[in-house]
């Protein structure tokens, strides 16, 4: 119970030093991408021409589109699209990226270099190119999407896993696993693997925006997720024609993606920053000095 309390205490004051404006954006957008079947309250693809660009009513809390679709119910399942197809993409960029990462930091030597240099390949290449070049070549589609933004994201994983199961592997208690014989797959399951994931996860919460961004801008460019679905980059794009009769149906997707993206981004830049060493001030100094001093006193006393 003890432990529970502490492991709670400690996620509490971490949350504590996150942007609460951040934390409450993303906690919305993974609500409501998570819940968005349940909680649309209408079919965001059925059609009613005869209520097209209608605005906020009773039965329309947001309006309707050019095609009379309700706009809050699209809006909840771009979420859910959105939410779908960026944890899609980091997901296999992830996995592509800490397996060579790690594997490259973990055997060194050749393997190190040749990985590290298709590694380097992949970062010198902008990332919306690779994914432009593997739809122009497979063809737009919702899959085609993830894995080709999949195939631009991952480098950039394998390169900070690299990093982090370098440092990982000079430490001292690795030198002593080795020298008690333990076995190469106990080193790389128990110590090495996991340890970068933690590592390369903060990364990842800053690059979920910029991920939601490159779906919607695919989706903006007709090479992304395809009609009927919705999403917010697509919605974009159909309400451009619109934009001076009826901006509402520009401004509010356009909303809904600023918020997701600058969510994503502060809340990525406050964890990085957190992990941060800060220098000890003098009143951090006399606080462990006191308590050294209650530590040596309890000592004295038990004896």
């Amino acid at each position: 119970m003890e432990l529970i309390m502490k492991i709670l205490t400690s996620f509490s004051a971490r949350l504590n030093k996150m942007p609460r404006a951040a934390l409450i954006t993303i906690g919305l957008f993974v609500a409501l991408g998570t819940f968005a079947p349940w909680l649309a309250p209408q079919d965001p693809s059925a059609q009613n021409l005869l209520e097209a660009g209608v605005g906020p009513n009773g039965a329309h809390w947001l309006g309707t589109d050019h095609l009379g679709r309700d706009t809050f119910s699209r809006l909840i399942i771009a979420a859910n699209t959105s939410l779908v197809s960026v944890g899609s993409v980091l997901a296999i960029a992830m996995t592509i990226g800490i397996a060579m990462g790690t594997i490259a930091g973990y055997h060194r030597g050749w393997v190190d270099d040749v990985l590290m240099r298709v590694v380097d390949v992949g970062l010198s290449i902008p990332s919306l190119i690779i994914a432009l070049a593997v739809i122009g070549i497979v063809g737009p589609g919702y899959w085609t999407m993830v894995m080709a933004l999949a195939l631009a994201w991952w480098p950039m994983s394998g390169r900070i896993s690299r990093a982090v199961a370098v440092s990982i592997m000079s430490k001292p208690h690795i030198e002593a696993l080795r020298v008690l014989g333990a076995s190469p797959w106990r080193i790389y399951f128990n110590h090495l693997l996991p340890g970068t994931i933690g590592a390369v996860m903060v990364y990842a919460t800053a690059d979920a925006g910029v991920a939601a961004l490159a779906v919607a801008t695919l989706s903006f460019l007709g090479l992304g997720i395809q009609p009927p679905t919705p999403e917010w980059g697509q919605m974009l794009v159909d309400a451009l024609p619109y934009l001076e009769s009826d901006p509402r149906q520009v401004i509010l997707p356009g909303l809904a993606l600023t918020a997701a993206v600058i969510g994503f981004n502060t809340l990525g830049e406050s964890i990085a920053l957190n992990r941060i060493p800060k220098p000890l001030t003098r009143r951090m100094l006399a606080a462990r000095r006191i308590e050294v001093a209650g530590w040596a006193k309890e000592s004295i006393d038990a004896k």
